[in-house]
């Protein structure tokens, strides 16, 4: 039977309108199978949240796009690391080499990468320093004096330092008149002001804030004698947990390393440049043995995850 007129013309309407529904539905279908799976990157604030969303969002929208995860940056404060990773809220972590051998320690985390940065690359030291003309002009002569530190879980503001105390027979729980950390954030900077103005007369400083705040203008290498330096460690490092998807993982680590000056997202809507945002000059690949100097101050300073008391 041949279609009158107006059956010809609803029959050429659904086949019109076919021809757009049907690409549009596949076009829908492959959008939710290209869609990234989701994973979280734990951050240790160092000096505040807001710093560290600044610093590592370019670096975490930079692996999403060379491994084909979406990955979440997640701001954590140092003492509540271990146990948001110990939840699983995070697979991937950056933090500072004491909490890399915590996390090994206790749950075999895995190794990445180490970030360089500063004139020791990926390697890094505390220093003691007291205010030149101060009239203190060797380690010895801290003792009965008024010291500051940087945050304990802190490798090159607390522990390093101690240790190097402790090392030379200075018992900072005995020899010196007090010692205190400061609150709030830069911590490491307010213990290098802390000596400068008097408040103290000695602090523990990373020696990589020292570089910094004399590139910036903020001190001068003239205002300070360094009483002591203790030996290079890791500086911050990635890791991975035990776990996590081991081509995910060689992956990551394989992008970090392969991170140059040159390579660069987009954030907000403007191109950044991923090292320069972060404040780093790169990544190389240690060895879990380079971080045994680390597990022998925790153990001579009784930090975790070795404390006895």
């Amino acid at each position: 039977m041949a279609l009158s007129i107006s059956n010809r013309g609803l029959v050429r309407n659904s086949l019109i309108l076919a021809a757009v529904v049907i690409p549009m539905v596949i076009l829908s279908s492959c959008d939710k199978v290209k869609e990234r799976p989701k994973m979280k990157i734990g951050y240790m604030n160092c000096n505040n949240e807001q710093e560290t969303m600044g610093r590592f969002r370019p670096m975490t929208r930079y692996l999403s796009d060379k491994t084909g995860v979406e990955f979440e940056m997640v701001p954590v404060d140092t003492h509540d690391f271990e146990g948001r990773f110990k939840s699983g809220e995070f697979a991937f972590t950056h933090t500072n080499s004491i909490l890399y051998v915590i996390l090994k320690e206790n749950y075999d985390l895995k190794l990445l990468a180490s970030e360089k940065r500063g004139q020791f690359g990926s390697r890094t030291a505390g220093t003691i320093i007291a205010r030149k003309g101060s009239g203190i002009n060797k380690l010895s002569d801290i003792k009965g004096k008024k010291l500051a530190f940087g945050p304990m879980l802190a490798p090159t503001g607390y522990m390093a330092e101690y240790d190097l105390m402790l090392r030379n027979g200075i018992d900072p729980e005995k020899d010196l008149a007090y010692y205190a950390i400061p609150n709030g954030s830069y911590k490491h900077e307010k213990v290098i002001y802390k000596v400068m103005y008097g408040e103290v007369d000695a602090a523990a400083a990373p020696i990589l804030d020292l570089e910094v705040m004399t590139r910036e203008g903020k001190i001068s290498p003239d205002d300070f004698i360094i009483l002591g330096q203790s030996p290079l460690i890791p500086y911050c490092t990635f890791g991975a947990a035990k776990n996590a998807d081991p081509k995910l993982v060689e992956k990551v680590r394989k992008a970090l390393v392969e991170l140059k000056p040159t390579d660069t997202v987009v954030i907000d809507g403007e191109r950044v440049k991923v090292m320069k945002a972060a404040w780093i000059d790169g990544f190389e690949e240690l060895l879990d043995k380079d971080y045994d100097s680390i597990r022998e101050m925790a153990k001579r300073v009784n930090m975790p995850p070795y404390q006895k008391y």
